[in-house]
């Protein structure tokens, strides 16, 4: 199981890097919401993984999960999707301004005129 989630971690590291490393602006904004799909999920994994176990100490009960990752995953969503939804409104805004949808400042030189 944990060598499964670490795989996925990963996984979704890996390609949101190469996302965020296009020169476009959606799969900038991709990219960025799948690394922190990964750190999300490393950070709730960082409680151990162990199912079917309550958050809550009780009487009785020898085996429970950490609440502190879950509530942390919890904070790390909100954030992110308040996050996501500024980049998407500057990527918007940074279209609709040029017509252009490069992440990159550099304008672009025509192969033509030879400089």
């Amino acid at each position: 199981m944990e060598l499964l989630v670490a795989s996925a971690i990963g996984i979704m590291t890996a390609g949101g890097i190469y996302l965020v490393l296009r020169l476009r602006t959606f799969p900038v904004i991709l990219g960025m919401s799948l690394l922190t799909y990964a750190v999300n999920v490393f950070l709730f994994t960082s409680g151990r993984l162990t199912v079917g176990a309550p958050p809550i100490l009780r009487d009785g009960v020898t085996v429970y999960t950490d609440a502190l990752p879950q509530a942390l995953v919890l904070t790390a969503i909100v954030i992110s999707f308040g996050m996501t939804a500024v980049v998407v409104m500057m990527g918007l805004g940074a279209f609709l301004g040029s017509d252009d949808d490069h992440v990159d400042d550099q304008p672009e030189t025509d192969a033509e005129d030879g400089s």
